[in-house]
């Protein structure tokens, strides 16, 4: 209880002869004054460090989610409206570029021939009122004013044709042959990552319906990492950044920071920090969760301890630093990467030239702290 003065010894026997031993022996009693102090009566017992400064590249670890590449990234949508007849490919399929994704059964595709036969039907009929008109009027037959309305007309025709065929040739028909049936192909190589249609389905026109398919070159992918605001001047863009997977355990792959987000998300106060990294195997799948090891290419001054001054209790790191001759206090610190050297960095908690107990597990299993 805090405040209370609690006698501790190695004794195992209870009542006053027991603490009464304790007291006589001089074996290292502690008085426990709250939760986290400690006094001893042999400090001795358990030698101090100072914490040094090391310039260290600054490391930063964070939990990632891979995302497709938006530059590499492209919607399918259909110009023409329909029922979805046949649909030749799956959500986490791989395509061809120009490979038939969809099959629609499209009455605008049906218009649009219908279209173009009646204009070239009339550019037909056109045509050779001109060449009669011009016919007659080189014979003096007609005025002037009749042939080159003869020729308005022509020229008339031929633009209603030219603008059907393209509009039969951007709603993915062709010309050569006529049919309602409209073929709906991948604008790239890739994988589908999104599907939004099934077979005997309705599809709208472009403007006011989502996406058929969405197909993404997962060849180079993105890491999307959420870091909190406090840590976002540790992160530069260009930072080399080493990535690992639960799926992959025995893989380190190497990316760099590329895109550091200007907008917090206001809920978690985080920014979006982008590793881009190549993939060319294939290893990394969407929504695959990773870790990333991002290691700044500055150095910075950084505290560190021995290892063995760190002590974990209840999901805490903690460290003991002297506060009088025979007194300590359990302290908290946020920790940092390990050295290669085994000396542990420490961002928080102490700072360089602070005192703190070089094994701290013994203090806290030391008798006089039980």
């Amino acid at each position: 209880m805090a405040g209370a003065v609690v006698l501790l010894s190695l004794g195992t026997g209870c009542g006053d002869r027991s603490a009464s031993a304790a007291r006589d022996s001089g074996s290292g009693a502690a008085e426990i004054r709250d939760d986290n102090e400690i006094s001893v009566k042999h400090p001795e017992q358990f030698p101090l460090v100072e914490v040094e400064t090391r310039v260290v590249a600054d490391e930063l670890h964070m939990n990632g989610v891979v995302a497709p590449d938006v530059n590499r990234t492209v919607p399918v949508v259909s110009l023409g409206a329909g029922r979805a007849v046949e649909v030749f490919v799956r959500l986490g399929d791989d395509v061809k570029k120009g490979q038939v994704l969809l099959r629609i059964s499209s009455p605008d595709l049906a218009q649009a021939f219908s279209d173009y036969q009646k204009f070239q039907a009339d550019e037909v009929l056109s045509r050779k009122q001109f060449e009669r008109s011009r016919m007659l009027f080189d014979r003096g037959a007609i005025a002037a004013k009749d042939m080159e309305s003869a020729q308005d007309a022509d020229e008339k025709a031929k633009v209603d044709l030219r603008t059907s065929a393209e509009r039969i040739r951007i709603l993915g028909g062709d010309l050569g042959n006529p049919s309602a049936m409209l073929d709906v192909r991948s604008p790239i190589a890739g994988t589908v990552v999104e599907q939004n249609v099934v077979a005997g389905a309705t599809v709208k026109s472009a403007d006011n319906s989502p996406n058929l398919f969405t197909i993404a070159n997962l060849s180079h992918v993105w890491v999307l990492c959420d870091v909190y605001e406090d840590t976002l001047v540790r992160v530069h863009v260009g930072d080399n950044a080493e990535l690992s997977a639960n799926a992959l355990p025995d893989r380190v792959f190497h990316g760099r920071v590329g895109n550091i987000s200007r907008v917090l998300d206001p809920n978690t106060r985080t920014a979006k920090v982008r590793v881009e990294l190549e993939n060319a195997d294939g290893v990394f799948r969407s929504g695959m969760f990773v870790t990333a090891l991002i290691r700044s290419r500055k150095s910075v001054p950084q505290p560190v301890v021995p290892a063995s001054a760190v002590m974990r209790l209840h999901d805490k790191d903690w460290v003991f630093v002297p506060v009088a001759a025979n007194k300590f206090r359990r302290t908290e610190v946020r920790l940092g990467p390990v050295l290669k050297d085994g000396a542990q960095q420490i961002m928080a908690g102490v700072r360089t030239h602070d005192k703190v107990v070089s094994n701290a597990l013994q203090l806290a299993n030391a008798p006089e702290a039980q």
